[in-house]
């Protein structure tokens, strides 16, 4: 990895945290700097503006998410426990190296809705990819006679998405983590209703 390249993942590695928590619009330049410890020209250098640095933290905390879910359901043989992992994670994330802020998607969603259309548009490309990753599971696990057949694998990834962030909004708004658990309860009768 060049110097620059190693440069610009130290930037992004250390302002991801500060875009989670604070958002777009609430990370300012001196933010920036003093999480990097770098100049506004050195900053400036690796990327063209403020919206290239947010844009790489949110992809970074998506991975982040992604690796995490990805290296649980590396763990299990059934397609319903691949999918039983969201609630488990989602339930439990305090145990995994989740992204300071919590969930990406959800913080920058809410944000971005009305004021940042390149974030906006990445929160919705991680919602479709979640939602296709989430069908496609289904899928495998009715070619394999492990689901019914007459499953609506679509509604049922958008319903999934919809209570485990809805569950994570509930959670951060009230404090109380039993809400938490209360949801992903449900995401997992859900999930167990398909067979």
């Amino acid at each position: 990895m060049s110097k620059a390249a190693r440069t610009k993942e130290f930037i992004i590695e250390k302002t991801a945290p500060l875009f989670n928590v604070k958002g777009y619009a609430g990370t300012s330049l001196n933010d920036i700097t003093d999480a990097t410890g770098l100049t506004k020209g050195s900053i400036y250098g690796n990327f063209m503006n403020k919206d290239e640095v947010a844009i790489a933290a949110f992809d970074h905390n998506l991975q982040c998410v992604e690796d995490i879910i990805s290296q649980e359901m590396s763990k299990h043989k059934t397609f319903q426990d691949k999918l039983l992992v969201y609630a488990n994670v989602y339930e439990n994330f305090l145990k995994y190296p989740f992204p300071v802020g919590g969930c990406p998607i959800l913080n920058t969603a809410i944000e971005a809705d009305d004021t940042h259309p390149a974030l906006k548009e990445r929160a919705a490309n991680a919602i479709y990819g979640w939602k296709n990753k989430i069908i496609a599971l289904i899928q495998k696990g009715i070619d394999a006679k492990e689901f019914r057949a007459d499953i609506n694998a679509e509604h049922t990834a958008l319903t999934m998405i919809a209570m485990i962030e809805g569950g994570i909004m509930i959670t951060k708004l009230t404090g109380k983590l039993n809400y938490r658990k209360v949801v992903m309860q449900s995401v997992e009768r859900v999930i167990r209703d398909l067979s």
